[in-house]
């Protein structure tokens, strides 16, 4: 038998900033962010939240030094355009879990609708899929699901900016019976919320149940207006060489628009790469985005309530120091 080859081992390169993935439909998070991590060879590489292999749409990725502004983009307000099926329950709360129960949709005007929309606007408090990464003894909630032990997850409070209807063509007022009835359905949330909850618990208010069969996340701040790339955009450049790859990456100022600005000199950059803290009136209290004076951020900060900043997250560039002077 001819001798089997093996593929190449990949040298991977320090890389720093931030792609906006437009995951596909089948892959986890993970399952993505390896294929992306290894399309560019970057040595260092996290996303900023979870999505469901169901999910499709935007999944930040993180590369080398932008790992360490990834914590806050998790914290980030997000957008997602999701179809609910009305009638059945499944155990994951959508299209890809078994069927618990089915029941009769009632006839369903655009009103009722939109006050169960109403009823789940704001903080509310919700009860998270078991089928979830949410860890417990530090076992995600699916694996111990997926083992059939007993899941119990306690409800907690999220924010939804927005629960709205988009299209119900297969509900007009007063009418009933399609084979399929869905509701197409806009969501802005806060971190932590699961839009499979929210269908979930919609379905339950309008006494018939509800999953999710297609989820796509539009947007997470600071991103408002992505310009996402899918893996066949990334592979199709990989082939074209590593720079028409590179022109893909954001920088890491892009994803620091959550924290408030401020300015140091060049002394003040050399002191707090040190690790020390500088004295001043900076503002305003809290995290902040350490930039010096052309701009370029050098990592995450916290000015405290006499004006003092103090480094936490620094990058690496901003911890290097001068070399010293040689002896007289």
């Amino acid at each position: 038998m001819p001798p089997m080859t093996q593929r190449p081992r990949t040298v991977f390169r320090k890389l720093d900033g931030i792609l906006l993935l437009d995951k596909p439909r089948g892959l986890s998070s993970n399952q993505a962010l390896q294929r992306v991590r290894h399309l560019f060879r970057a040595d260092k590489a996290g996303h900023t939240g979870s999505l469901d292999p169901l999910a499709t749409g935007l999944l930040p990725v993180c590369f080398g030094e932008a790992t360490k502004i990834a914590g806050g983009l998790l914290g980030a307000r997000k957008a997602y355009d999701t179809v609910a099926r009305l009638g059945v329950v499944t155990d994951t709360d959508d299209a890809e879990g078994q069927p618990l129960r089915e029941r009769p949709v009632p006839a369903l005007g655009v009103e009722r609708i939109d006050a169960a929309l109403q009823a789940l606007t704001g903080r509310i408090r919700q009860r998270p899929p078991i089928y979830s990464a949410l860890k417990r003894g530090g076992e995600p909630l699916y694996a111990k699901a997926r083992r059939g032990e007993p899941v119990e997850v306690e409800e907690r409070e999220v924010e939804v900016h927005a629960f709205e209807l988009q299209s119900a063509a297969d509900l007009l007022d007063g009418l009933s019976g399609a084979a399929a009835p869905q509701l197409r359905l806009h969501v802005e949330c806060g971190s932590g919320t699961y839009v499979r909850s929210l269908v979930r618990d919609l379905g339950e208010l309008l006494g018939c149940g509800a999953h999710v069969t297609e989820l796509r996340r539009l947007w997470v701040d600071p991103f408002r207006e992505p310009r996402m790339w899918t893996l066949e955009a990334l592979q199709a450049l990989a082939e074209r060489g590593e720079r028409s790859l590179d022109a893909c990456l954001l920088p890491i100022e892009a994803g620091m628009a959550a924290w408030p600005q401020v300015r140091v000199n060049a002394a003040q950059a050399l002191r707090l790469g040190q690790g020390q803290s500088v004295a001043g009136d900076f503002r305003p209290a809290g995290s902040v985005a350490i930039l010096d004076p052309g701009g370029r951020a050098l990592g995450l900060g916290a000015v405290d309530a006499a004006g003092c900043l103090r480094p936490q997250r620094l990058f690496a560039w901003a911890c290097v120091q001068p070399p010293r002077a040689p002896p007289p």
